[in-house]
């Protein structure tokens, strides 16, 4: 049975992209963005296991909350957050939004990291980086993090941000 090693579960948050969400913080970073507000994310064995149907189950409780990949970095565990994913897109109506520390244009030349993009919504990329911090930017701490809209994104084959966060 697949597993995948998660820090913390948030339900109802509104942080992590619009409206209210189930966020799960996967363990494992290989980035370690500097002043980065969750360090103990970076180390996979701090996390706790949790199989895909058990995580299926957590975020299907809630009917109206959408759900966030976040950590850590979820594409440390690719494999199972894409298998996440696409049980998510096949049992529930929820828009999936992943936080990554790689770039879409990293993600995209890797076969191995690629095989999640068909099944999230938005993608916000790139490290967390301090001297670029803005508090008044939406659901991203750095400016040279994007929004981004993965099925437009995928299908004009050019980066295509994010800029209705209404869902």
């Amino acid at each position: 049975m697949t597993k995948i090693s998660v820090l913390d579960i948030l339900y109802d948050t509104t942080v992590d992209g619009p409206g209210f969400r189930t966020s799960i913080y996967a363990a494992g970073c290989i980035h370690k963005c500097l002043e980065c507000h969750n360090p103990q994310s970076w180390d996979y064995a701090n996390g706790q296991e949790y199989s895909i149907e058990e995580l299926l189950d957590i975020v299907s409780v809630s009917e109206f909350a959408n759900v966030t990949f976040t950590g850590g970095d979820p594409l440390i565990q690719v494999n199972e957050f894409t298998e996440l994913a696409k049980k998510i897109k096949t049992f529930t109506h929820k828009n999936i939004w992943c936080y990554t520390g790689f770039t879409f244009e990293q993600i995209n030349k890797s076969q191995k990291l690629s095989q999640i993009l068909p099944f999230i919504d938005v993608l916000v990329d790139g490290k967390y980086m301090n001297n670029l911090y803005n508090e008044d930017l939406p659901f991203r701490g750095s400016s040279n993090q994007r929004i981004i809209d993965v099925p437009k994104t995928l299908q004009t084959e050019e980066i295509i941000l994010k800029e209705d966060f209404f869902i």
